[in-house]
């Protein structure tokens, strides 16, 4: 396929600006010459467009933004024909949440509780279809000037039904590591309490001002995960109070099926963090005794892991 210049013409919108390069593809502006409105524009790269499982990826993430209609997930607009692959969606008119963290590493307590319960609500949204988002972390949360959110890029996202695909690469198989759940750690598919886990990392991070395990590499950041429960909230600030430690050592139990049962309970917990049942020590101490073996042989697996995926990578070249 010819690569896309601003000024160029894709059916019926106009190419304006190159907005990001990634792995996988470019994200232009663009125009809707019927409509006037802008678009955002995503077109997979040719080396995507090859490898079924990447294109496979791409189309339903395509899929899952034609069948939303929330404010808080990206609207993909359905196509009467495509002359070539390419998704376009809605342009939304806001901040990275990666942008805001950057500018203002510790948000306010108010402010991180109403982020994290709009992107709880959007979850709730998802989860209720079906669908899992896999990757969320700041980079994906746009953040409008009236403070909503919106959650894009659901590359990595599954789909109830949907046969599970593998992955070449071990980015695309783990997501982003900061984020990354245990169970997926552990190679399994993860569900909607995935997504409340990586929403508890982004939360901690509001609030501390970092993410809870830090490293110089994949493994150390995964080690620390393994090995290590975070550091108390209000060891870090002190405007934080013990509520809302609570809620966030509940939503980052190692044990899927000690955190909070869906979105829906978690926003519950943010919009009345006094009322949080948990205290942070007996959760965090009680995780800890019960999972410590099970997470030892986990870590142990993980250089395997990473072998076996570059393993066949390579064998793709």
């Amino acid at each position: 396929m010819t690569p896309l210049h601003p000024g160029d013409q894709l059916d019926h919108y106009t190419i304006e600006e190159t907005v990001a390069r990634g792995g996988m593809a470019t994200i232009f502006r663009g125009k809707d010459m019927t409509t006037g409105g802008s678009v955002a524009i995503k077109v997979p790269h040719p080396e995507t467009e090859c490898d079924p499982v990447l294109f496979d990826r791409f189309q339903r993430e395509t899929q899952i933004g034609e069948q939303s209609d929330h404010p808080g997930i990206m609207k993909v607009f359905r196509e009467a024909r495509r002359s070539r692959p390419y998704l376009a969606a809605e342009w939304i008119e806001g901040t990275p949440l990666r942008e805001i963290l950057n500018a203002e590493p510790k948000l306010s307590v108010e402010r991180a509780l109403q982020l994290a319960g709009s992107i709880c609500e959007a979850l709730e949204h998802i989860h209720e279809r079906g669908v899992v988002h896999r990757d969320l972390k700041p980079e994906n949360v746009m953040v409008r000037a009236d403070g909503s959110v919106t959650l894009i890029d659901f590359g990595l996202a599954s789909q109830a039904g949907a046969r599970r695909l593998t992955f070449g690469k071990f980015s695309r198989i783990m997501g982003t590591v900061d984020y990354i759940s245990p169970e997926q750690v552990q190679g399994k598919r993860g569900d909607g309490r995935s997504d409340l886990y990586a929403l508890g990392i982004i939360l901690f991070e509001m609030l501390a001002g970092h993410t809870p395990w830090e490293g110089n590499n994949v493994f150390a950041v995964l080690k620390e995960r393994t090995v290590h429960d975070p550091a108390p909230l209000r060891s870090l600030n002190r405007d934080v109070p013990a509520g809302v430690e609570a809620i966030v050592q509940k939503v980052l139990r190692k044990e899927p099926g000690r955190r909070y049962a869906d979105a829906a309970a978690f926003r519950a917990a943010l919009a009345n963090p006094n009322g949080a049942p948990d205290s942070p020590a007996s959760a965090s101490n009680g995780d800890t005794a019960r999972t410590r073996k099970s997470w030892w042989f986990s870590l142990a697996m993980i250089p395997v892991s990473i072998f076996m995926m570059l393993l066949y990578a390579a064998s793709q070249q």
